[in-house]
């Protein structure tokens, strides 16, 4: 059962760092949590409100705390447990609405800071910038996919000025998209349902279902939001159109949702999301959010998880960007897949990654070229093994002691 504990002036409830997994409310007193700001490196502090939930994100991610709580005048706070947040407050409506449009507003910000850091000059004309996105589908010769963008252009500015324009362009990418289909003959079906999550497997789901072909553009970056989806078989990719190429941002699989932030900020899309092979999700609108979650608390939850996920990865990705020497950043990238792939035995010191050149370059912000010129650095020392597809890294210690000892804050 949750616990109401008094604290004194000047105690510590956490620290950063600590694997802590209790939620508090505060109920009297004043908290305040400090952090590190990942550009500045400066403290950041902000006071926790009577009535106010803190260490949750944490909590419910199940990662390090990320700031320090300490009590700077007697408080009164409840102190609970996942299981027992669960259980009391899955059911209530207001709570975890509020924690979600707080968390979207988070996410965002860490998304408008990382677009800073790489430079990506984006447009607040939303056409301009869905045009963009057609127009790097067609340079990458990915003309099903611009097709699709052109058309989501058309439905959603149809008054545009660049209208004309979007329909030329779709125009010549479906006769492009069509060569290439005769070519290719019909796509084999690989998409499985084995993953999708048992709770949205009942028939009163299946209204909801949507398919979608290898290819397919399911939303686009820029396009007005009024629909989520929770996929139950296939594979979905992220990409961001960044000053006119696109850039990689996750991979999503089964029982994974996307799309969710629009929806909860009344916000256009903040990126595109494709379809990899063939694709079955549950499309849900705003209509339906609320009344959804209502009758199916443990959806709310389940995004409740996945934004705190969301958050801790796009700092640690944020992090990474923001380390000046570029093979300490490289390293970088090597610890967090090493984090996020723990091996069974620590004491061992390679690493096997499968990822490759250009997934580096992805995570680093940095071209290919420029990734592939840092890791020959790594390769002429005997530190990092290069393969088609995987990477070896030699000793996991070695790019620790890299990153210690050189990372800078822009």
């Amino acid at each position: 059962m949750p616990k109401a504990v008094q604290y004194a002036k000047g105690s510590i409830i956490y620290f950063a760092g600590d694997t802590d997994e209790r939620i508090y409310i505060l109920q009297k007193g004043l908290v305040v949590l400090t952090s590190t700001d990942i550009e500045s490196g400066s403290p950041v502090t902000e006071q926790v409100k009577n009535g106010e939930f803190f260490g949750v994100k944490s909590a419910l991610g199940h990662f390090p705390r990320e700031e320090t709580a300490t009590v700077l005048a007697e408080t009164l706070a409840v102190s609970m447990t996942v299981q027992e947040f669960e259980q009391i407050f899955s059911s209530n409506k207001a709570v975890i609405l509020k924690m979600l449009k707080v968390f979207s507003g988070q996410l965002r910000q860490i998304h408008k800071k990382t677009e800073s850091i790489l430079q990506n000059k984006t447009d607040t004309n939303f056409s301009a910038g869905m045009m963009d996105v057609a127009k790097s589908f067609y340079k990458d010769e990915q003309y099903r996919s611009c097709c699709d963008v052109c058309i989501k252009y058309l439905t959603s500015y149809p008054t545009a000025p660049d209208k004309d324009s979007v329909a030329k362009l779709y125009a010549d990418a479906k006769l492009r998209a069509d060569k290439l289909a005769a070519r290719r003959g019909p796509e084999t079906q690989t998409a499985s349902s084995e993953g999708a999550l048992a709770q949205f497997s009942l028939p009163a789901f299946q209204r909801f279902a949507k398919k979608y072909e290898p290819g397919q553009v399911i939303i686009s970056e820029f396009e007005p939001g009024n629909s989520f989806y929770l996929i139950q078989s296939g594979t979905v990719q992220l990409v961001k159109c960044v000053n006119g190429s696109k850039k990689n941002l996750d991979i999503l699989k089964p029982g994974e949702f996307f799309g969710e932030m629009a929806i909860l900020d009344n916000s256009p899309r903040s990126a595109t999301c494709m379809a990899i092979g063939n694709v079955e999700c549950l499309e849900f609108n705003k209509e339906n959010f609320e009344l959804l979650i209502t009758g199916n608390p443990q959806l709310a939850l389940i995004l409740l998880k996945l934004f705190c996920k969301r958050i801790y990865d796009q700092k640690r990705r944020l992090r990474i960007l923001t380390i000046k020497d570029l093979q300490a950043r490289i390293a970088d990238v090597f610890l967090m897949f090493d984090e996020m792939n723990p091996v069974a035995n620590p004491n061992e010191r390679s690493r096997r990654f499968n990822v490759t050149i250009a997934d580096v370059a992805h995570w680093t912000g940095l071209t290919p070229e420029i990734t592939r010129d840092e890791i020959n650095k790594f390769v002429e020392k005997r530190k990092i093994e290069v393969y088609d597809n995987y990477i070896m890294v030699n000793n996991i210690t070695d790019m620790k002691r890299l990153v210690d000892n050189k990372i800078h804050v822009l």
